[in-house]
Formats: C-alpha cells, sequence, structure tokens
C-alpha cells in the first residue's frame, strides 16, 4: 500500500514523487492500493501527482485501488475531467 503525504501542493510533489515511485515499482502486488486519506493540505499538484503515479503503475504493469479520496480532492478530479482516474474501491 502507498500513503499519500499530509501535505501535497506544488512545493511538496517532487518529494512525494520520489518516495512514492520507487515503493511503487518495488510493490510485489500487481494490484496496489494508494490510500489517500491522510491528505489535508492539498491543490491541482495533487491530482498531478496521481496521474503520475497512475503513468509509473501502467509502465510496470500495475493498477492502482485508490481509497480514501478526500471529497474535495475527488471534486477537482471531477472539474479537471479525470475523476475516472481515481475511481474508490468496489
Amino acid at each position: 500500500m502507498l500513503t499519500l503525504p499530509g501535505e501535497l501542493v506544488h512545493a511538496t510533489a517532487n518529494e512525494a514523487l520520489l518516495v512514492l515511485t520507487p515503493a511503487l515499482e518495488a510493490a510485489a502486488e500487481t494490484q496496489v492500493t494508494v490510500d489517500a486519506s491522510a491528505l489535508t493540505r492539498f491543490d491541482s499538484t495533487a491530482l498531478a501527482v496521481c496521474l503520475a503515479l497512475r503513468r509509473v503503475a501502467e509502465r510496470a504493469g500495475k493498477s492502482l485501488v485508490w481509497q480514501g479520496v478526500p471529497p474535495r480532492l475527488a471534486d477537482l478530479a471531477k472539474l479537471y475531467g479525470i475523476a475516472e482516474l481515481l475511481p474508490a474501491p468496489a
């Protein structure tokens, strides 16, 4: 499981990707859960990080399952037309 940090804004995005990318690549599972429940301070940059993680997962032959996506982040994804990229677990 990957856990997004509590703060994911422009200033922290690169640091988050430096931690999350190798963890995702090293994950033994082909379906990796991303826990976003810790996110309390974020902006649209968080969506860019989510999309980058999705690209990494696709290159590694993995899929992502999102849990704990804050409603405000889900609203931003809808606003940008990418809500289907952050689906809630079934």
